[in-house]
């Protein structure tokens, strides 16, 4: 029954998207710890046909604000936030990945909430705030204590801009407290951590289940959501009988 269970998933995932951002404060080639475990949950999703990327934003040059482009501004020259944007649009599953320091998420995890904050005013086809339909979770490393703490966080401000999110969302790996080995470091015991693999691979497939379901039902159901309707006065309920009484 196992064999049959491990061999036969309740549907096809090969045409979802996954996009892994991750927020180490490490520029490509330098060894990211963080994207050991993104690679463990990139394999479970690559084993089922479903498409991945993972993205270092730390590799472009993003200004802070709010704006689509903050190039267009009088205060950068530069931004490549829309070329990652781009990306974000394109994935059906977005993994936001950082390690932690201070016990906080990283300021480049920081900033790439920012910057996709700065589009939650636009629409996407059906008039819903435009990163509707999309599932997102996180995947943090670090050597102290903090995974619990950066998750509440960064799944509160994913559902807050539109994201759906899956149960058991999060997943980690820390170890002890004070100097010592991170996650791909020789010896660390990371890799082999059965309490993180297990929980690396329900959030792979609790995002594969919640994802094929959101578009296979033509995402959230646009009623009683959408910003356009509720300043023309269609309430979807707010403004009922039993108010006016």
């Amino acid at each position: 029954m196992i064999d049959k269970h491990c061999l036969e998933p309740p549907a096809k995932y090969d045409d979802l998207k996954v996009l892994f951002l991750n927020c180490t404060l490490n520029r490509t080639p330098v060894l990211s710890h963080t994207e050991g475990l993104i690679k463990v949950a990139q394999k479970i999703f690559e084993s089922v046909g479903a498409t991945t990327k993972i993205i270092r934003p730390v590799d472009y040059e993003i200004p802070a604000g709010l704006g689509l482009d903050m190039s267009k501004t009088p205060e950068w020259d530069k931004d490549d936030w829309p070329i990652i944007q781009k990306e974000v649009d394109a994935c059906d599953i977005l993994i936001l990945c950082t390690s932690v320091w201070l016990g906080e998420k990283s300021s480049v995890c920081n900033k790439t909430l920012e910057r996709m904050y700065g589009y939650t005013h636009k629409f996407n086809k059906k008039g819903q705030y435009r990163d509707y339909d999309k599932v997102g979770a996180t995947l943090i490393t670090g050597n102290e204590d903090g995974v619990k703490h950066c998750a509440m966080n960064i799944l509160f401000s994913l559902s807050h801009i539109g994201y759906t999110v899956p149960p058991q969302a999060d997943a980690g790996w820390m170890g002890e407290a004070g100097p010592g080995p991170s996650y791909r470091d020789e010896g660390s015991g990371g890799p082999e951590n059965d309490f993180t693999n297990r929980n690396t691979t329900f959030l792979v497939w609790n995002c594969l289940h919640l994802a094929r379901m959101l578009k296979d039902n033509g995402g959230v159901p646009a009623y009683g959501n959408m910003p356009d309707e509720w300043q023309a006065g269609c309430r979807a309920g707010f403004d009922s009988p039993e108010h006016k009484r």
